[in-house]
């Protein structure tokens, strides 16, 4: 096998589930693995892991990385072979929430992200010779977490990977397009969503193979009726598009 003995190559872009938010800005400053070992212990915070690198650290909007979007972190970033089995993503100190209805930012407090990262699992082989895709999926809703009666907000979070080549997608267009919509992904066991974008697209990327209840949920505000599609097939390596939706 000629690939084995070839290098291996990374990618990693970073894209949001919606949250009820104005704007979620979280500073990426680097990506680290860790591989399977000898002296491998999944609760060991400190050592072992390896600093890959990203291609711009900095501040981003979590809100703009839904309906396709995404943030390219790491891009063909070569690496060893052998099973990477977590990714952890560094954040900074430069984190904030705009809520709905403000203006300013308040600042999110993310101990446990300043000291260690966030830790997501992926036992992942990685053989020579092959890119390897990682999608995650930063759940903003769910991430941010009101503390209280103290006014402090506390940035918890939840991410989601999944590696390209294992996964598929659904897209589709939904009108009116000057409404906000949000799209849901759901098979039972994992559920993800996005918002669509200014000319009604959306796509939602790293779902693994399976049957889809997609449930498309226009504003409030806007009096349009819920929208469900059952039976939604996801490929892997493929893109399913749902008929155009018209919201009434």
């Amino acid at each position: 096998d000629t690939k084995s003995s070839e290098a291996a190559s990374l990618s990693i872009k970073l894209v949001d589930e919606p949250g009820d938010y104005e704007h979620v800005y979280v500073e990426v400053v680097d990506v680290r693995v860790k591989y399977d070992s000898d002296d491998f212990d999944e609760d060991d915070d400190e050592n072992g892991w390896q600093s890959i690198g990203i291609i711009n650290p900095g501040t981003y909007d979590l809100l703009e990385l839904t309906a396709g979007v995404s943030l390219q972190l790491v891009e063909d970033e070569e690496i060893e072979t052998g099973t990477i089995k977590q990714i952890r993503l560094i954040l900074g100190n430069n984190n904030s929430v705009v809520l709905e209805g403000e203006t300013e930012p308040r600042p999110l407090n993310t101990p446990s992200a300043q000291q260690s990262g966030l830790k997501i699992m992926v036992n992942q082989e990685i053989v020579g010779g092959f890119n390897y895709d990682f999608i995650l999926d930063f759940d903003a809703d769910e991430s941010i977490v009101m503390a209280g009666n103290s006014g402090n907000i506390n940035l918890k979070p939840v991410l989601r990977a999944s590696l390209e080549v294992n996964s598929g997608a659904i897209a589709g267009n939904i009108l009116p397009a000057d409404i906000a919509v949000e799209v849901e992904a759901t098979n039972g066991a994992i559920t993800a969503s996005t918002l669509t974008n200014d000319l009604g697209d959306f796509e939602i990327v790293g779902l693994p193979e399976g049957i889809y209840t997609v449930t498309i949920t226009p504003d409030d505000d806007s009096m349009l009726n819920t929208v469900i599609i059952n039976d939604v097939e996801v490929v892997i390596g493929q893109t399913t598009t749902i008929d155009p939706v018209i919201l009434e």
